[in-house]
């Protein structure tokens, strides 16, 4: 990897816990495939190529993404950021530095610090840049972070989305209004009609193997007519059916999973929703009294 792409530890924030041995690639548009994406390597994977476009499109708008590397080479981390106004998750975040995603892969790297220093170095560029703060949607489930490692570093809860997103905030000026969600969930979902739905973005790379894999096995087991919503701008994502946004999975107008599933999870939440549908129809109503 050239020298002008790979920054040592030490341009993290300073006194964080890490040591000068792992790498952090700044991603932009000269670098971009220089490292793994997102844990995918092969640069012909559809996701890669799909997220390769997504960042070039959002690197004039602010967005930064980094690149955390073992000394072998391996991505054992990342972090995604831009300005409030052109996130992808359904916030009103104007003024705020606001996080995708962050994260640190396989055991063996986690619980060293690195996610942490990941975090302040975005606390840092937000500082840079002037900003009002930094937020971030978590929640202890798989695809986004949780809270515990953001509350430690500072940050407060300053909104709730259901069923358990939290919105999170680090104040970089005090008398900054708070971020928010977007609310009216319900309304958002009942846009979608029946039938079943996905909704995918290219802000995550596996959006694109999970949508196709979930469609085939809807159509092939369940006789499905599947509806694919590819959400084309910040604007779309803000405007989704969940906080998280860029995936869900919809049938008659009820959320079946608001985050990335696989086909065979997939199925399993399918036949209970149709299950339920079936039983609820058995179920006799209240006797009606007649009158003679």
């Amino acid at each position: 990897m050239s020298k002008h792409i790979a920054t040592t530890a030490r341009s993290l924030e300073a006194g964080a816990k890490m040591t000068t041995d792992y790498r952090v690639v700044d991603v932009t548009a000269h670098t971009l495939g220089a490292a793994p994406c997102c844990g995918i390597k092969n640069r012909d994977h559809p996701g890669f190529r799909s997220k390769a476009t997504w960042l070039r499109r959002h690197f004039a708008k602010g967005l930064r993404a980094k690149v955390l590397l073992t000394p072998q080479g391996v991505q054992c981390g990342y972090i995604e950021y831009l300005p409030g106004r052109y996130a992808w998750r359904g916030v009103e975040a104007d003024g705020y530095m606001v996080i995708h995603c962050v994260w640190t892969h396989l055991r063996a790297y986690q619980h060293r610090g690195l996610g942490t220093s990941l975090i302040q170095s975005c606390i840092a560029d937000a500082r840079r840049e002037g900003m009002q703060g930094v937020a971030v949607v978590a929640r202890d489930r798989p695809w986004l972070a949780g809270s515990a490692i953001f509350r430690k570093l500072g940050f407060e809860v300053v909104d709730t989305a259901p069923p358990d997103y939290e919105l999170l905030v680090y104040r970089l000026r005090t008398s900054a209004a708070n971020p928010r969600f977007k609310g009216n969930w319900e309304g958002r979902l009942k846009r979608y009609g029946k039938g079943l739905t996905i909704i995918r973005a290219d802000q995550c790379p596996h959006t694109v193997k999970r949508s196709d894999e979930i469609a085939a096995v809807a159509r092939q087991s369940f006789g499905l007519n599947v509806r694919i919503v590819n959400l084309m701008s910040y604007r779309d994502a803000q405007n989704a059916p969940t906080p998280y946004a860029v995936f869900a999975i919809i049938y008659n107008g009820r959320l079946l999973a608001d985050h990335q599933v696989s086909a065979r999870r997939f199925q399993t939440i399918l036949k209970q929703a149709l299950e339920a549908r079936v039983s609820s129809r058995r179920t006799p109503g209240p006797a009606r009294l007649r009158s003679r």
